[in-house]
């Protein structure tokens, strides 16, 4: 039996993906409104999956999911996987409360998306069962399943997770914990060099979005992006990333991005963000011009590959994993490695060198490893 904490769409989602799997499910939630509205839309969303033939029974998928909003009701669940609020205090709380419910031999997970598994383990007694499995928004569409051990977690749980993410029929890839594991801490350039563009006067918002989906191939621009995830989301795991990297200022977010936050200005969520979603609105019409485009694809998309090659450097993850991860957990056209080796590391190396010599700023020194195989003309994958 599984256990889901938190009832909202990541929560209602990995329930769905879980009892989907064939496996008895307790979602859980201390707001009964908030349960029954996941009931609702579970329902509605399960007969639609039953018309389109994706599952036989949606009154059976459905059967197999209990609502609760008492915490006791873990108590025969084998794995619960926590998707609340991202704030480590409440996680602790909650994982030394579910702690005393369960059986000892009950793995518990944490759907961070940017917090230390390693903190949240320190909270129980017994962190040796507590790990991460982050999964990716809507859970039933998205592939990629972040594995993550904190040092406490027992080493022979991390194989049984990837083998269970597989039988779920997920793509599962293994992160070590750190800062935003490999997608949160990989995409951070997306967005953030994209706004410094901006803000810099180079392009505006909708020529850069522009730029990076006729060019670049991406499915979204990120100014699209960043309003379509909420910035009450993306600007915050950029604020935790750049504070859990001890203000690296690789990673430091944008007073552009914050004065949404602070204006309310969300994105397609509140009908306002980067762009006006209200009826009416005038959609900006971007620059297309071929080569301001390409100069703000390639410098974007360098940065990107910088911050690849770094976290292969630091054993973050494989080169394997960390090209499934950005293109299962974030559809990148390709993986950051492999666009390397076509552009060539050298080629990437002098893009980063000479926005460091331009700018003198920490943000843009490169990998060693990148300069490494520039120097050695090698290839990474």
């Amino acid at each position: 039996m599984v256990g889901v904490i938190g009832s909202g769409a990541m929560g209602a989602g990995i329930a769905q993906v879980a009892a989907v799997a064939g496996h008895k499910v307790v979602l859980y939630d201390t707001n009964d409104q908030a349960l029954d509205r996941a009931k609702k839309n579970l329902s509605a969303t399960l007969l639609k999956l039953q018309e389109k033939s994706k599952i036989t029974s949606a009154e059976e998928v459905l059967g197999r999911i209990s609502f609760a909003d008492n915490i006791v009701e873990f108590s025969h669940c084998g794995l619960i996987i926590e998707a609340i609020i991202e704030k480590l205090e409440v996680k602790k709380s909650v994982f030394n409360e579910v702690e005393i419910v369960v059986s000892p031999e009950c793995i518990l997970a944490s759907n961070t998306s940017s917090l230390s598994i390693t903190s949240i383990a320190a909270a129980c007694k017994n962190p040796s069962r507590v790990m991460g499995l982050h999964f990716f928004n809507p859970a039933p569409l998205m592939a990629l399943v972040e594995v993550i051990p904190a040092i406490q977690t027992n080493p022979d749980m991390i194989p049984a997770a990837r083998e269970l993410m597989l039988k779920w029929g997920k793509t599962p890839v293994i992160a070590k914990d750190t800062p935003g594991f490999i997608v949160n801490r990989v995409a951070r350039p997306f967005y953030g060099e994209a706004i410094r563009i901006m803000e810099e006067g180079i392009a505006d918002k909708a020529t850069i979005d522009w730029a990076m989906t006729e060019i670049g191939g991406f499915k979204m621009g990120p100014f699209a992006l960043m309003d379509y995830i909420g910035h009450d989301v993306n600007y915050v795991v950029t604020e935790t990333v750049f504070q859990s990297f001890f203000y690296d200022p690789r990673y430091k977010p944008s007073f552009s991005q914050k004065r949404l936050l602070e204006a309310g200005w969300l994105g397609k969520k509140s009908g306002r963000g980067f762009y006006n979603y209200n009826e009416g609105a005038e959609t900006p019409t971007p620059v297309k011009d071929a080569e301001l485009g390409k100069e703000i694809c390639e410098r974007i998309v360098v940065m990107l590959i910088n911050e690849a090659v770094d976290a292969l450097h630091l054993n973050v993850a494989t080169a394997a994993d960390l090209e499934t991860a950005m293109t299962k957990g974030v559809n990148y056209p390709k993986g950051l490695l492999k666009w390397c080796d076509e552009w060539s590391a050298q080629k990437c190396l002098e893009k980063l060198d000479g926005l460091y010599d331009n700018y003198h700023e920490d943000r843009y020194r490169a990998s060693s490893l990148l300069r490494k195989y520039a120097i050695e003309n090698k290839k990474f994958v």
